[in-house]
């Protein structure tokens, strides 16, 4: 029965590892659909996200009957609770691709924002890309270290996020109502993909060492 529970808890790690990898094709198709106008790879982007969701529900399923079959204890336990919670990160970060997608193909065949911020939407796109391709190796192998850098790349998405809005709401805005909106939510979901990562990343950073990363005064929720 020992055998099987950790063959269990195995393949919980590595459906968390699979899910990851489809959150980063998501949002790595996302933003190019969003700045280069791209409808076809939005359209994609959108109809894929249930693989995402329904990858997700499984791992709920599989994690909720380890709990009652096996009523695992101490760090076993920490783990498939830790699972939950991942999982519902991850679908969240699928949705914020596909929000992004959505941008781009309510929007097409113009570009979402105008051109004095796409060079901000598209370094907010790059990190994100790059936060959810490390994302899915430190799931693959609680390399810490991975953890610290995700957090360290949140604060460069934070630092872009607060600019799109110095932008939109500085006096030479030249954007129509529209555009604002389209931008402010478009920086929005871009902000909260990388959130969702950092709070996965103390999870693991936790199961991996046992000590738990207070954010810092001011970090997002």
């Amino acid at each position: 029965m020992r055998e099987v529970f950790q063959q269990e808890l195995a393949e919980v790690r590595e459906r968390l590892v699979t899910i990851a990898e489809l959150v980063a094709i998501s949002i790595d198709h996302a933003t190019q659909a969003f700045n280069n106008s791209d409808v076809s790879l939005a359209e994609t982007v959108i109809a894929d996200d249930h693989r995402i969701d329904e990858a997700a529900v499984n791992l709920d399923e599989l994690a909720i009957n380890i709990l009652a079959r096996q009523q695992p204890v101490a760090r076993d336990l920490r783990v498939v609770v830790s699972a939950l919670r991942i999982s519902a990160s991850l679908e969240r970060m699928g949705d914020m691709s596909s929000h992004i997608a959505q941008l781009a193909r309510y929007r097409f065949p113009d570009k979402v924002v105008p051109k004095g911020l796409r060079t901000t939407f598209s370094e907010m796109g790059r990190i994100d890309v790059e936060i959810a391709n490390k994302l899915t190796e430190l799931l693959r192998t609680e390399d810490v270290n991975l953890a610290d850098e995700i957090r360290n790349q949140d604060d460069e998405i934070d630092d872009l996020h607060l600019s799109v809005f110095d932008k939109v709401l500085g006096e030479t805005w030249k954007g129509g109502a529209v555009d604002t909106v389209d931008a402010t939510l478009a920086s929005r979901y871009h902000e909260r993909f990388a959130d969702h990562a950092v709070s996965i990343a103390k999870k693991v950073q936790y199961l991996a060492t046992g000590d738990w990363v207070v954010p810092s005064v001011g970090a997002g929720n």
